[in-house]
């Protein structure tokens, strides 16, 4: 466990500093105690020789405050190497985090990521300082106190021996135990957290139904938490007593060593004192060792998990990456793809092409692929077969960070830190100027509903976006990708679920990024008014391109793009009709 956190840091010097001050300590200790022999032999006697204990009382006294300095200086090393040591695992998290594939960050890998950001770096930090130092004392100090006692008496060493082999055998059972107890109690807690946060977010329709003080799921929640603990306390009782049982048996045994020694005059008196206090110098540390173990199962488990993210493959980077693209043009040749983890291909044999200065609209039924299309362009995951191209260069041979410098994606959810308007453009272009600012917002229709914000530009849209409405997120979002002026955007479905206002406002939006010569746009869209604007349509069905061309040349036809085309007709002259 010591290597695995030693590995686990990247600067883990600070970390290596305490656990040396602790081990010198728990090393000094045990020699210290090894001063009694000549001390207690010269003293204990029927004329006590002072004149041979001076030496060794003054050697005493310097280890002492040797020791006392140690303790001194590990303090304050201890205190700040929790903080620094939660900081530098987090940056190396977050360093490594940004070179995973854009696919893997799932609902549940975010949550395992938060978790892992959070509560497990925080916890195994603040648990290697707090927690392995002990596990240092209490294992090197029985250790030193038994290469002492071999100087003193070797019947007495091989006694501590054994007992130290059979308190180790008994840990070892106790900790397969805590270990198994940690990983089922962190299982239903997570269960518990996840019930709250549905709790919390769900109030509104709690209350309606007169749930308000918890729904049966949180409480089964609940309950399976505390009946994992009582589980997880009753297993561990009897590991806790065996162990418990060792120790208090070894010490039985050092005195009966000790009695047996002195009766039969083997030993003296000083050396049976001496014995007796290295004894249970060695028995105490060996008896906290149960105390600390769940806390180091609980460690060694939260460092699985960090290890686990950590070893997460990192995007594939190309050996000499391109670093730049002549034009926008996108193409698909012979595309096959699968999700990991899936059943059945996702894409198979796709091969279109979206010229620059074009938009194209991608239609088909639900799990037909079009958002994998899109994922692909973004280099989400890499394609099983065929190539994506990016300006004429497979998107595996681009610098990743020059790819999405050209890529712009306007997501259905669209997510907004809570901040001002302003701030959320900005991430696109920190340095824009205010003209930019006015443009990019004019041409996405944001204008508008900055003008009625009670703040304008510095109103704080709240986490996530909360104050503002699903087609206001969206053209903040479409603005964005227009601040960045980036060369290809992806829209993905803006306007399946907005009102007539707002999805005429993102339409016309979408319009216009389409309206640069030198950009290319792929949208994911159903709605008339975006179709109506494509100048070129693929259709995809089951993974597969089933028909492509301009809107014209499709209606033409008796394909997916004709069918969808006829069923928005049909809706949009739905009427509600008051029956007598």
């Amino acid at each position: 466990m010591i290597r695995r956190l030693y590995r686990l840091w990247p600067e883990p010097q600070l970390l290596g500093r305490l656990w040396l001050l602790t081990a010198t300590q728990a090393v000094l200790q045990g020699l210290l105690l090894g001063l009694l022999v000549p001390i207690l032999d010269a003293v204990v006697r029927p004329e006590p020789d002072l004149a041979a204990a001076t030496p060794w009382l003054w050697l005493g006294a310097a280890g002492a405050v040797v020791h006392a300095v140690l303790s001194i200086v590990a303090t304050p090393v201890g205190f700040r190497a929790a903080g620094t040591l939660a900081a530098q695992l987090r940056r190396r998290l977050m360093r490594h985090v940004s070179t995973l594939p854009l696919g893997w960050f799932t609902a549940e890998h975010k949550a395992r990521l938060a978790r892992g950001v959070t509560a497990d770096v925080g916890d195994a930090a603040q648990l290697a300082v707090t927690v392995a130092g002990p596990a240092i004392t209490s294992t090197l100090l029985p250790a030193t106190v038994v290469v002492v006692t071999f100087a003193v008496d070797w019947r007495m060493a091989l006694l501590l021996c054994a007992i130290a082999l059979a308190a180790l055998w008994a840990l070892l059972r106790a900790a397969r135990i805590a270990e198994i107890a940690e990983v089922e109690l962190e299982r239903a807690a997570v269960g518990v957290a996840g019930r709250a946060i549905e709790l919390g977010q769900a109030q509104p329709v709690l209350r309606a139904a007169g749930l308000a003080d918890g729904t049966p799921r949180m409480r089964a929640a609940l309950a399976d938490h505390r009946d994992t603990y009582r589980d997880g306390m009753r297993r561990a009782r009897r590991p806790f007593f065996v162990y418990t049982g060792v120790v208090n048996a070894g010490f039985v045994a050092v005195l009966a060593l000790a009695a047996g020694l002195v009766l039969d005059e083997r030993i003296g008196i000083a050396a049976a004192i001496a014995l007796l206090v290295l004894a249970a110098r060695f028995l105490e540390p060996l008896g906290n060792l149960i105390e600390l173990i769940g806390a180091l199962r609980a460690m060694t488990n939260k460092i699985g998990r960090i290890e686990g993210l950590l070893a997460v493959p990192a995007l594939p980077a190309p050996s000499a990456p391109v670093r730049t693209i002549e034009t926008a043009d996108v193409e698909f040749d012979r595309v096959g793809f699968a999700y990991p983890g899936g059943d059945r291909p996702a894409l198979s044999d796709v091969s279109l092409r979206c010229r620059p200065g074009t938009t194209t609209a991608l239609v088909g039924p639900s799990g037909s692929g079009k958002t994998t299309v899109t994922r692909l362009i973004a280099r989400f995951f890499d394609v099983d077969a065929g190539r994506v191209r990016v300006g004429g260069v497979d998107v595996r041979d681009l610098d990743p960070e020059a790819l999405m410098d050209e890529i712009a994606i306007v997501f259905q959810d669209v997510y907004l830190f809570d901040d001002t308007v302003e701030n959320n453009l900005r991430l696109a272009r920190p340095n824009a100027t205010w003209a930019e600012l006015a443009d990019a917002a004019a041409a996405a229709r944001l204008d508008e509903v900055v003008e009625r914000l009670p703040g304008g530009w510095q109103t704080r849209v709240g986490e996530a976006g909360a104050q503002l409405s699903g087609g206001e997120r969206q053209r903040v979002a479409i603005a964005r990708a227009m601040l960045k002026r980036a060369r290809i955007v992806l829209v993905d479905e803006a306007s399946s679920a907005l009102d007539p206002e707002n999805e005429a406002a993102v339409t016309q939006a979408i319009a216009n990024l389409g309206a640069d010569p030198g950009r290319t746009v792929i949208v994911i869209a159903h709605r008339p008014a975006t179709l109506a604007a494509a100048d070129h349509v693929v259709a995809l069905d089951d993974g597969r391109v089933v028909e492509a061309g301009t809107p014209a040349q499709l209606l033409g036809t008796d394909g997916v793009f004709a069918r969808i085309s006829r069923q928005n007709e049909r809706t949009r002259h739905w009427r509600i009709a008051a029956r007598g």
